[in-house]
């Protein structure tokens, strides 16, 4: 038994934040019934076609669910929503501002008629707010967050390579989804979840925004490399490749110099002789650190990484990641199928012993609709009518 077996989760959802957090409740064992746009579907599906013809967002967003086609804004399909909420556990939406309270589908409005509902809105700023109707992607949120003014070069602000406001407001639905079915068999009872882009991006910026406390200078923007302690970052060995190490006290800088730069007396340097000089004192070595470097492969450098206990990494590129060998040695990939064949899927972190993780297919745009509209008792005349009308 998976720990979400028998909970059915209904979901209005575009783009990454609420399907994010939707195929990870799938991913321990909810239903999950996925409305879409007749003839459209959730834009995603249309962001590229690199995965065998599929969108690459979607594919990772989106196993395991039951896809479903219907015109909401149709009194017809209106009908079929309203009965699949009589057997709902939960209800997550990211529409456009304003647009699920338009529609009846705030906490406030469903409540009354279904008291055991969750409802869970993820939007850009909140339900409130005077910023509440400004729609939000994920750039954007990165920017007003401020993770942009401490993430890039000195010269030049540089966005993260992945949708990480989008991804940070999925996992705090995800996670208070969690927490409010916890509560509800406890109480019975539904709650309204509020989740915003912003306020989650805001507390993963906790550490630099309490870094300016009373107007202090925000921490510089350092590239690949740490901020304030070095060394901690990118080197290039002989080879071209590039290594990430990282130092964190006086300890590992002595290891650091005797074993890996074979310089023992470094470590008394009077220039390098605290996190704060090396920090001052960076470029000086970079410089000494790469001269020792550039005679060695980048394994060279990782074996006398590894064998002074010195934290490092090797700067992997896509296809690193595809063959990562600790992956692998784990057994993290399984197979999936999606509407164009097999393909490769990771297993969802967390190794639990006592279930495994559901990887079932990708689905294709509606491919679930006759088959849900005729569980909620739907005859054949009935769907051909809901067809020609649009409504499916």
């Amino acid at each position: 038994m998976r720990p979400l077996d028998g909970i059915t989760v209904l979901t209005l959802e575009h783009a990454i934040a609420a399907p994010f957090c939707t195929r990870q409740l799938a991913d321990l064992g909810a239903r999950v019934i996925k409305v879409e746009r007749p003839g459209v579907g959730d834009f995603a599906r249309d962001y590229d076609d690199r995965v065998n013809g599929l969108a690459s967002h979607f594919v990772w967003t989106n196993r395991s669910k039951e896809s479903i086609t219907l015109d909401i804004k149709q009194a017809a399909a209106r009908e079929v929503l309203e009965q699949l909420l009589s057997d709902v556990d939960v209800l997550v939406q990211n529409l456009a501002p304003g647009a699920a309270a338009r529609l009846g589908l705030s906490y406030d409005a469903l409540s009354a008629k279904y008291p055991q509902l969750i409802v869970c809105d993820i939007s850009g700023y909140g339900v409130d707010g005077p910023y509440r109707d400004k729609k939000a992607y994920d750039l954007l949120i990165q920017s007003e967050s401020g993770f942009l003014s401490v993430t890039g070069t000195p010269d030049e602000p540089t966005k993260a390579g992945v949708s990480i406001a989008d991804i940070a407001a999925g996992m705090y639905a995800y996670t208070n989804i969690l927490a409010a079915l916890i509560q509800r068999g406890r109480t019975g009872r539904g709650c309204a979840i509020d989740i915003s882009m912003l306020e989650s991006m805001a507390e993963w910026m906790s550490f630099p925004m309490y870094y300016t406390y009373q107007g202090a200078p925000a921490p510089a923007r350092a590239g690949a490399s740490h901020a304030t302690i070095y060394p901690y970052g990118p080197f290039p060995a002989g080879d071209g490749k590039i290594v990430m190490l990282g130092l964190q006290n006086e300890r590992e800088w002595a290891q650091f110099c005797d074993k890996v730069l074979l310089q023992p007396a470094l470590a008394k340097d009077p220039r390098f002789a605290s996190t704060a000089l090396r920090s001052a004192a960076r470029g000086e070595l970079y410089a000494l650190i790469c001269e020792v470097f550039s005679v060695l492969s980048a394994e060279q450098v990782i074996a006398r990484l590894d064998d002074a206990q010195i934290a490092n990494a090797m700067l992997n590129d896509m296809q690193g990641l595809w063959q990562h060998a600790q992956l692998r040695a784990r057994e993290r990939w399984v197979e999936v199928m999606t509407p164009t064949g097999s393909m490769p899927a990771l297993k969802p972190p967390g190794a639990g012993s006592a279930w495994n993780p559901r990887m079932d297919p990708i689905p294709a745009l509606g491919q679930h609709t006759m088959d849900i509209l005729r569980d909620l008792g739907y005859d054949d005349d009935q769907i051909a009518a809901l067809r020609s009308a649009g409504a499916i």
